[in-house]
């Protein structure tokens, strides 16, 4: 694992950061320990400790900052850490913090939610519509409208929440750049993309990784300043644009790094936030933090305002670490494999989506489903696509056609517009960037979207015919 060389805040020594405890987060910077002793040392100097609620280090002043809970003494920074510390010890749950406020916010959230119309039952098919239950992809997609603008979701409101930490209630979010979008695009009723978009699905090789890489790419080709993180401890991100991963997610998320000093400009406009296999380390630190699934969005809040669009490249698991990146994301793209187990999937990750919103109250929805490997000569592929264009309307984008080149610009460290410009892929993918630009509902209409159109049709005969 790659270190850190720095200065010990306290002897003045030069040394390699290993462990967590020897970088320390305090007044708006950073502290380094060679030692226990000195990390020791510096607490008692400061005269600080930290809180059992939200980790924060604090100087205790209130006879109300000190309780015992099970014969044990804890500290809280804040009455609304003590009030969690008191809740966690009775034994509550995340469910049982969050029922109550999902079930107030349930009714109303859902109260003028457009459905999808489900496919036609007495339509026979050969592909089983039943892979994506009609009632679990209409809450899934429209019961929460996605967020266009960093200001639909008020920090203030977020904080508000009673079932927040206090970490994540007073660490402010920083002010987010404009949309890119062209701002008419509610005027002709569209729904822009969100400004941080996961590419997240629970089944593997459905092509996240090659979605996250060309759509950054693409984003940025069009002069967006476009942060691609992984998430992935299989660091496949950085292994695809030829990148190296000396300081990753893992020095920004344990050890506390500053994003600025861990990112790497890979192309113009293009920055990457790369991971690997140290990560699923981190996946114990996260275990062990009170508001444990939005670090990410703590940890990367300054450097968030730089950048246009925020991609974030998800493993196909259901972990710590999803979860913070989707705690990060305001709107999820959904890759989906055109065969049958790959729209199985979907039905997890409609689950999951619904999960963050009701119990780790965080706006989200699935903003796209974005059809891949399709092959018009496969009648898998066609009834596939049917069928999610059945359930998820205007949200399910142009297919990306099956492809060598897209297999191939990875072992030249390319992006498809890099490696084959003029090459099927090349064209889907900048289809997806554009609608990624222009928003859901526009009139828009390349190449792939009249195949896919005219493929559609033809699963829609082959659906009727049996």
């Amino acid at each position: 694992m790659a270190t850190l060389r720095e200065a010990c805040s306290v002897c003045g020594n030069d040394f390699d950061v290993t462990f967590r405890y020897q970088m320390e987060e305090r007044d708006g910077g950073f502290l380094f320990f060679c030692s226990q002793t000195c990390l020791d040392h510096s607490h008692a100097g400061a005269g600080s400790v930290a809180c059992d609620g939200c980790a924060k280090r604090f100087a205790v002043s209130l006879v109300s900052q000190v309780l015992y809970v099970a014969g044990a003494r804890k500290h809280a920074c804040s009455m609304a850490c003590r009030s969690l510390i008191v809740r966690e010890a009775a034994g509550a749950r995340l469910g049982d913090v969050a029922r109550g406020s999902s079930e107030a916010a349930g009714p109303a959230a859902e109260q003028g939610s457009e459905r999808v119309p489900a496919a036609p039952e007495a339509a026979p098919a050969t592909l089983r519509a039943s892979a994506i239950p009609a009632a679990v992809g209409v809450a899934g997609v429209a019961a929460v409208p996605v967020a266009p603008h960093a200001q639909a979701v008020a920090p203030a409101a977020r904080a508000s929440s009673p079932t927040r930490s206090a970490a994540a209630a007073a660490a402010p979010r920083a002010p987010r750049a404009p949309v890119s979008p062209a701002p008419t695009a509610h005027a002709e009723g569209r729904e822009p993309a969100p400004r941080c978009i996961a590419v997240f699905n629970h089944k593997g090789g459905t092509g996240k990784t090659t979605t996250s890489v060309n759509l950054a790419a693409g984003l940025a080709d069009r002069g967006k300043r476009v942060l691609l993180v992984d998430t992935d401890s299989q660091g496949n991100v950085a292994v695809s644009l030829g990148a190296s991963a000396e300081r990753s997610l893992y020095h920004v998320l344990v050890m506390g790094l500053r994003p600025a000093d861990a990112v790497q400009n890979v192309r113009p406009n293009l920055d990457l936030l790369p991971s690997n296999e140290t990560l699923a380390a981190a996946e114990l630190y996260l275990a062990g933090r009170q508001s444990r699934d939005r670090v990410l969005a703590q940890r990367l809040a300054p450097a968030l305002a730089a950048y246009d669009y925020v991609i974030v490249d998800c493993s196909p698991s259901l972990s710590l670490m999803n979860q913070n990146a989707l705690c990060l994301a305001e709107g999820v793209l959904v890759p989906v494999a055109c065969d049958y187990l790959s729209l199985v999937g979907v039905r997890q990750v409609l689950k999951t989506v619904k999960n963050v919103n009701a119990l780790l109250h965080h706006r989200l929805s699935i903003w796209g489903v974005l059809p891949t490997f399709f092959d018009a000569r496969a009648n898998i592929c066609v009834e596939a696509l049917g069928t999610l264009r059945s359930h998820f309307g205007d949200r399910c984008l142009a297919p990306v056609r099956a492809t060598i080149k897209l297999k191939e610009a990875p072992a030249q460290a390319r992006s498809i517009f890099e490696h084959a410009p003029g090459t099927y892929g090349s064209e889907d993918y900048r289809a997806l960037v554009e609608r990624v630009l222009v928003g859901l509902g526009a009139d828009v209409a390349p190449a792939s979207e009249a195949a896919a159109s005219e493929r559609s049709q033809r699963g829609a005969e082959l659906l009727a015919t049996g």
